[in-house]
């Protein structure tokens, strides 16, 4: 079927009634990406397609005398005009929880490649020249992650806040005016229900008004204990609510290590989680690649990769899809335990790119910093094979006058879209018949009628859309 006769014969169709009861989603201006069914309410022919992260230069070797092969638990922070990365340095295995540990900082003005900064703040070896952030305090250099306080009317010495800790004395409240020089908030934990082997974190949501931490239990499952996900809120960082622990949408358990939650901050009111997914006991390489490669004997019996996790707020996480977002890769190096954890956040690289980073080589020669990108948006996609299909969402109501997508098409492919009101009919000079096709790749395009793109005269009115695809992918929406 040609192209035309593909966008014919969907005009053709009948409209899709919906009950007149269905309760509109407020959009308002904001973007809405497809990493999930919130706005969808029927895929025909299409169907939700998980993207493939691409792998940069690595972004920083962990070479240092105070880094090494067990350096992990990582934090990327954009502010202002400078990239910050936080991470663990453990030369040594089995030093974890000893003054081995230490926390670190490294800086760039572009995301993909970092330089160390001499603060001069902690001794190593008889000497300040290095980029340390946190030292000699074992407890909390182990899992130490930071974050940008965006709660409005935050004291200037509250800016930056952070956790750490373990089990026996509970996650510790740090703070921070500039990121670099931290006191406790309170000597004693500020919150100790959980396990806390692994990176814990906390932001603020505009969206739920609350601060929201994500943290690690264990949950026995068929008389196994699962390396869990638990939640739990506070309204003012130092008093917690008592934790629930997360769920996955009915997906089968699995070893979730770190999940480094975080509001996307394109579209803060949905988190995205880049969580490592731990398989122990699953051995790819054999006791010679593992000599030969350099890995240490304790680190090679397991292998990770990493899973795209959403949230829209309470404990539930919505689980689409899971296959892997980031599978291992080529060399045995990528399939030894622990290595391939997502570092926290993804961050804005340029107009139309977003990166997030592992950490790599874990517990072998080489252990680094690895860069991913993305173009912006783009985790996942409502897709449309050469067949076409078609996507029709829930009712909705907007503010704005432009409808404005996030796309991609192949030579012969297409998109037109369709604004139907809340019982499904089509509204004059909005139906697909006068839909103009949008074909190329665009990060935001407005879409076009044959009468133009304002679609003002809609605003704050129920209706929803419906989009007719060939070889094409729609990546996010929103009016403005």
């Amino acid at each position: 079927m040609t192209r035309r006769q593909l966008f014919a014969a969907a005009a053709a169709t009948a409209a899709h009634p919906i009950p007149a009861a269905t309760a509109p989603v407020a959009l308002g201006t904001r973007r809405e990406l497809f990493v999930d069914r919130f706005l969808i309410d029927r895929l025909t022919g299409t169907s939700l397609q998980l993207q493939t992260p691409r792998r940069e230069a690595d972004a920083l070797l962990l070479d240092r005398p105070w880094e090494g092969q067990f350096s992990n638990y990582a934090t990327v922070i954009r502010d202002a005009g400078e990239y910050r990365l936080y991470y663990r340095g453990l030369p040594e295995a089995g030093k974890d929880l000893t003054s081995a540990e230490v926390t670190c900082l490294a800086v760039s003005k572009d995301g993909k490649h970092f330089t160390r900064p001499e603060l001069g703040l902690f001794d190593y070896a008889g000497s300040r020249q290095n980029n340390l952030i946190l030292a000699n305090q074992p407890p909390y250099s182990s899992n130490f992650s930071p974050f940008i306080d965006t709660r409005p009317n935050v004291a200037a010495e509250q800016r930056y806040k952070a956790l750490a800790g373990t089990r026996k004395g509970g996650l510790v409240a740090f703070q921070s005016g500039d990121g670099i020089r931290w006191t406790k908030m309170r000597d004693e934990g500020v919150f100790l229900k959980g396990v806390f082997d692994s990176q814990n974190l906390a932001f603020w949501s505009e969206t739920e008004n609350k601060y929201l931490m994500y943290f690690r239990t264990f949950k026995s499952i068929n008389g196994q204990r699962v390396r869990w996900i638990s939640r739990t809120t506070s309204d003012d960082f130092l008093n917690w609510a008592e934790p629930e622990d997360m769920t996955f949408g009915g997906a089968p358990p699995e070893h979730m290590y770190v999940n480094q939650t975080h509001p996307y901050f394109r579209a803060p009111h949905i988190y995205i989680a880049l969580a490592a997914r731990f398989m122990p006991g699953r051995q790819v390489l054999s006791d010679e690649e593992a000599r030969t490669s350099g890995v240490n004997p304790g680190y090679y019996k397991d292998c990770a990769d990493a899973v795209l996790l959403t949230s829209r707020g309470g404990a539930a996480y919505d689980r689409v899809f899971k296959e892997a977002f980031l599978r291992p890769g080529l060399g045995v190096e990528n399939w030894v335990s622990r290595t391939n954890y997502p570092a926290l956040n993804t961050v804005a690289t340029g107009d139309h790119e977003i990166s997030f980073y592992t950490v790599s080589n874990y517990g072998q020669p080489g252990t680094h910093i690895r860069r991913y990108s993305l173009p912006m948006d783009r985790f996942a996609s409502i897709r449309a094979g050469y067949d076409g299909g078609e996507a029709l969402t829930r009712v909705f109501t907007f503010r704005g006058s432009r409808l404005l997508l996030n796309y991609s098409t192949s030579a012969p492919g297409g998109i037109r879209t369709e604004i139907q009101d809340d019982t499904g009919r089509p509204l004059p000079g909005l139906a697909l018949e006068d839909s103009i096709e949008l074909i190329g790749d665009q990060i935001e395009r407005a879409v076009r009628w044959k009468q133009g793109a304002d679609v003002s005269a809609l605003a704050g009115k129920p209706v929803r859309l419906r989009m007719v695809l060939k070889d094409a992918d729609v990546f996010a929406l929103r009016f403005g």
